[in-house]
């Protein structure tokens, strides 16, 4: 399928599974080499829109690990409401703990700035953070990226776990909004 329809919108394809299948491998094997062997991070996803991404990352992450979610929301429609509501947070101690933040996409940098807030208190070991999408021309935060899958233009896209109004998250491919 080149162009879909998901409720009043059209959307053209723009990234394969295939494309999204290598990024994902590559942010793995980043972070194995980053993270000591014998140390077992917590993979933290942020919900909804990241689940496909952190199952397909936990298959290819080749050591121990934890996994756990943080539900975070600042979309309505197709923008951004710029205010960030913590829906589920954080139960497990984290202290002394390595903590790779899985997110599926980082524009504004509204809702990493929110990450952080939730985590600075934590004491860690450390923070990570790994996005599959990242959308530069509009990221206006001062907020470490550690790990960046596929860089993109300022488009709204759907697949893979993200979505329009709830739908679309089930498809395999990324998708952006047609003109």
């Amino acid at each position: 399928m080149n162009t879909i329809k998901l409720n009043d919108k059209h959307f053209e394809l723009f990234i394969t599974k295939d494309k999204i299948e290598k990024a994902v491998k590559n942010i793995a094997k980043q972070i194995e080499n980053d993270i000591d062997k014998d140390e077992v991070p917590i993979f933290m996803g942020v919900l909804n829109g990241s689940f496909m991404f952190v199952a397909d990352f936990v298959r290819e992450y080749s050591y121990n690990c934890h996994l756990s979610f943080v539900k975070l929301t600042s979309y309505q429609g197709t923008n951004s409401t710029g205010k960030v509501r913590k829906l589920v947070g954080v139960n497990e101690n984290l202290k002394g703990k390595t903590v790779v933040i899985l997110e599926d996409i980082i524009d504004t940098g509204n809702t990493l700035e929110e990450i952080y807030n939730i985590f600075k208190n934590e004491d860690l070991k450390q923070l990570k953070v790994a996005t599959l999408f990242f959308k530069p021309d509009v990221f206006k935060k001062d907020l470490a990226i550690d790990y960046i899958g596929i860089p993109i233009e300022d488009k709204f896209i759907v697949g893979y776990g993200l979505d329009y109004d709830g739908l679309g998250r089930n498809l395999p491919n990324i998708y952006q909004l047609k003109k």
